[in-house]
């Protein structure tokens, strides 16, 4: 999911006043004759300080939000914090602050090397926060997102990056939150209330992925991993996927001799995008 945006820096530029005097009338003094004081002595005059701007305040921690999809995935998110017993879509788990110094030198928010950084932090920390094992986690509909400042804030001072989580319902919608987060996935209800189904067997038009809390007809049961780092190509993630995934769909079933399963493989696009795994599923 592509998160990032160019920014324009705002450029802030102070005046340095001075003070002057004259007299009443607005004409020039006579040269020879001190201004300002009558006492001979020298005339000073006390420069007025540039405007400063306040940086963005620090996001709270354990703190709740209702974003919508568009809101979750843009780079900066200025929506305000919500009660955390009412309705919302995204909790705060983890505020950090940026590594933006490199070699003595301030890099931009935006740049690659402090993307990166939240772009590792996070997803880490997820990790830790939800709980349960990997293969629970990618059987989940839960995800996390990230914001930092933007290039304006970060000007202004703002060094903070925020690591928020959030429940996909369908394709491009959010599912409200609800009861305690912190290792949800580490317990058999929360791992029920956030698991992956779908509306109909894989593969066919009218299947779509969903939250298992909705209407659903299929459950993803497992993940298939595969080995290596570059894609082993599609028989290999096919077909012995395929095999794999129907031995683990019989062990399941009530009646190994009938029963129905369905396989998703990785694609090489998915593979790219860190997915080695293909998803086993089950009529539920």
């Amino acid at each position: 999911m592509t998160r990032r945006t160019l920014l324009l820096p705002l450029l802030l530029v102070g005046l340095l006043l001075t003070g002057c005097t004259g007299d009443d009338t607005g004409s020039a003094p006579d040269p020879g004759e001190p201004t300002g004081q009558t006492d001979g002595s020298p005339t000073t005059s006390t420069p007025t300080p540039p405007p400063t701007a306040t940086p963005a305040p620090v996001p709270g921690n354990r703190k709740c939000r209702a974003l919508d999809f568009d809101e979750a995935v843009a780079p900066t998110s200025p929506t305000r914090e919500v009660d955390c017993s009412g309705p919302h879509t995204a909790l705060t788990f983890h505020v950090g602050d940026l590594d933006t110094v490199l070699d003595g030198h301030l890099i931009a928010v935006d740049s690659d090397r402090v993307q990166d950084q939240v772009a590792t932090e996070c997803p880490e920390r997820f990790a830790r926060f939800v709980g349960g094992t990997e293969d629970e986690q990618r059987l989940s509909m839960l995800r996390t997102v990230w914001f930092t400042p933007s290039v304006e804030e970060s000007d202004d001072g703002a060094n903070w990056y925020r690591c928020d989580v959030v429940a996909l319902r369908a394709d491009e919608r959010l599912a409200p939150l609800t009861g305690r987060l912190a290792g949800v996935l580490a317990r058999p209800e929360g791992r029920d209330r956030y698991a992956m189904c779908g509306t109909a067997e894989p593969g066919t038009p009218e299947f779509a992925r969903v939250i298992c809390s909705t209407e659903h007809a299929w459950r993803a049961i497992a993940t298939i991993d595969f080995e290596g780092q570059e894609y082993p190509g599609l028989p290999v993630v096919r077909d012995d996927g395929q095999q794999r995934c129907e031995d683990l769909a019989g062990e399941a079933a009530d009646d190994p001799l009938g029963f129905q399963w369905g396989y998703e493989w990785p694609t090489a696009k998915q593979w790219r995008d860190g997915q080695t795994y293909g998803l086993c599923w089950a009529p539920d």
